[in-house]
């Protein structure tokens, strides 16, 4: 049995081509979090060195965070079924997190902390690309989050270029749904490691989700025509900002 449906390995493949995500000689770091986005992320980008025109090297990085050794060694178990070369970032910083005194939540902190060392060991080990598992209900919830939170139209995007673009972000299973996911984790025999940090749940992701979900009840074509949006904006007919 093929791990890859032909159409999930058809729209990744159209995801990477469409945003010229790969380049020949290219350095990837992928983050991995221990769930399972990331680790279906590291199985396909490893599956794909064998078969892609190109060559690109990997490493995974996990970063953890501090809460207990057991997190660790079971993210390095699936890191190493996977057969994917890998680092794990020992650091210390819930506690840092939670002692910041600025006003800000534990949260900003941790992200800010973990963002900051992800892009230093990518400038330290001369990666010029890393990537994220995010994917297409990831993206559509980001909609709804900045849509309803944060009162403007965006989210994340496929590609992205940081620090006049030495390093760029890639999101390689931008055009694949949760549920693919989910199926090809069952098919690889990859199995997600629960977050053992106890804010493990972002309320407005999960109302955004809510949203969607609601929505995609009353038609199934919803999802994919809010994403199909996100490329075809009309701005003639968006408001101009007075304020």
């Amino acid at each position: 049995m093929s791990v890859l449906s032909k159409a999930v390995n058809r729209r990744i493949g159209r995801s990477m081509h469409d945003y010229s995500m790969l380049a020949d000689g290219d350095r990837v770091l992928i983050a991995v979090s221990g769930g399972v986005d990331s680790l279906v992320l590291s199985w396909i980008l490893n599956f794909w060195q064998s078969k892609a025109p190109i060559r690109y090297t990997l490493q995974a990085i996990y970063i953890d965070n501090g809460f207990d050794a057991k997190t660790s060694r079971e993210v390095e178990k699936q890191l190493s079924n996977i057969n994917i070369s890998y680092r794990i970032e020992k650091t210390d910083f819930w506690k840092r997190a939670k002692e910041a005194e600025d006003g800000k939540s534990v949260c900003y902190h941790c992200a800010r902390l973990r963002r900051n060392l992800l892009f230093a060991t990518a400038e330290q080990h001369g990666f010029n690309k890393i990537a994220f598992g995010h994917h297409k209900d990831d993206i559509i919830e980001t909609f709804f989050i900045n849509l309803l939170y944060a009162g403007n139209i965006s989210t994340m995007v496929p590609k992205q270029e940081l620090f006049d673009g030495s390093v760029k972000i890639i999101r390689p299973m931008a055009y694949l749904e949760k549920n693919e996911i989910l199926k090809i984790a069952e098919n690889a025999d990859i199995l997600p490691v629960k977050n053992p940090c106890p804010k493990d749940n972002d309320s407005k992701r999960q109302a955004a989700r809510k949203v969607l979900a609601s929505l995609s009840a009353l038609d199934p074509k919803v999802k994919s025509n809010i994403f199909a949006a996100l490329s075809n904006i009309r701005e003639e007919y968006l408001l101009t900002n007075h304020s």
